[in-house]
């Protein structure tokens, strides 16, 4: 979180484990030599060269994702890839499973769709490197959506690391907030997550005001609630780019298409990592208007907003940060056991990002704000 490069929570894949998986998988072929190793932090990754090709491999810890956690997203996956959506292709195995379970760990095997990882090594919270990128990004994030609908299972239970959006959803946020915590026993035990918590929900009190007569104009809607530049494949390396497919849909859940808008936009637009420690002034972390205009433009030519969901965006956009805050802290503590990193989750995350947009983040929402009343009017 404050942008340097660690080791990963998790051992990387070795051929010797991989040997026995992909003999389960007829169409994967025998494995050759692994290709990546995928820094991202809450499981292990390579692509694997294999006497079939190239394929991606993906393993989890247990008390992450087990196979029930894991077909959840492949469901939304399927579905999406009958709806025309350039996702990666899950293979199954023998025995017609594309979660696979083996003593503390679960698999899963994906193809790699066409286009080029152009942002492979770029850190979290760090924005596209073009507006054309930007635009192209919402223009795929509203196709998303459009696939999206019909999927209606429902929403995904307890589990860590899933962008779910509960607490600032209920009209008693505050009670929602004391459920969220009893059915986590690693942040319901622990006395500086229940204060941050509370502290983040005095902060962002306004903005739930401010959504919750909205919300009845949100329809529900299956999202990916991480779309951000190193989860997208590109058509070449240039400024021009387009997206190409979508990956990793790990915090998929059960929300509304603006909450997937609103996270894209705080993943991708504010530069966080400026403002990671404690003493760091807010205002330091520079906002890219320009890549704003471009992703709600592309957007919006996919997928007009509707007034509701224009007016929505404002406080969705500054509470969206929140739960992921919550579940990150949850895995720190719940999975791994390491205080530290828990305390960035719940310190310089959750209550870092709300003190943020209610001072020197206003300048963002009142764009936005702007933008809907160019539109629509004043709010409703």
């Amino acid at each position: 979180m404050d942008g340097s490069l660690v080791a990963t929570d998790w051992p990387p894949l070795t051929l010797g484990e991989l040997r026995p998986l992909l003999a389960e998988f007829p169409a994967c072929g025998r494995p050759v030599s692994i290709l990546t190793i995928s820094p991202r932090p809450f499981s292990a990754a390579s692509v694997v060269e294999t006497t079939a090709g190239r394929i991606f491999v993906k393993r989890h810890h247990r008390l992450v994702r087990d196979a029930r956690g894991l077909e959840e997203e492949h469901r939304f996956l399927e579905h999406l890839r009958s709806r025309g959506v350039s996702v990666p292709r899950l293979f199954a195995s023998a025995a017609g499973l594309t979660a696979i379970e083996r003593g503390e760990w679960t698999y899963e095997i994906h193809d790699i769709p066409a286009g080029v990882d152009l942002y492979q090594d770029a850190l979290s919270w760090t924005p596209f490197l073009s507006s054309a990128h930007a635009h192209s990004a919402g223009q795929t994030l509203a196709r998303l959506h459009y696939a999206a609908e019909g999927f209606n299972e429902p929403a995904r239970p307890v589990r860590p690391l899933v962008s779910s959006f509960t607490i600032f959803a209920a009209a008693d946020p505050e009670a929602e907030l004391r459920r969220y915590l009893a059915a986590r026993p690693a942040l319901a035990a622990h006395q500086d997550v229940r204060r941050c918590a509370e502290q983040a929900l005095e902060l962002l009190a306004p903005f739930h005001a401010e959504l919750q007569p909205l919300r009845p104009a949100l329809p529900a809607l299956w999202t990916h609630n991480d779309l951000h530049a190193s989860n997208l494949l590109w058509s070449n390396e240039s400024p021009t780019a387009r997206a190409t497919a979508v990956l990793d849909f790990g915090l998929a859940d059960r929300t509304f298409a603006v909450y997937d808008l609103a996270q894209a936009i705080e993943r991708s637009l504010v530069e966080w990592l400026a403002i990671v420690e404690p003493d760091a002034p807010l205002d330091s972390a520079a906002i890219h208007f320009d890549q704003l205009t471009a992703l709600l433009d592309g957007y919006e030519s996919v997928r007009p907003l509707t007034r509701a969901e224009a007016a929505a965006l404002v406080p969705a956009t500054a509470l969206c940060h929140a739960e992921f805050a919550l579940t990150e802290a949850d895995y720190f503590l719940a999975v791994l056991h390491d205080e530290q990193k828990a305390s960035y989750a719940y310190r310089s995350y959750l209550v870092g990002h709300s003190r943020w947009f209610r001072s020197a983040g206003e300048p963002l929402l009142a764009a936005l704000r702007r933008r809907s009343a160019t539109r629509w009017g004043p709010t409703l």
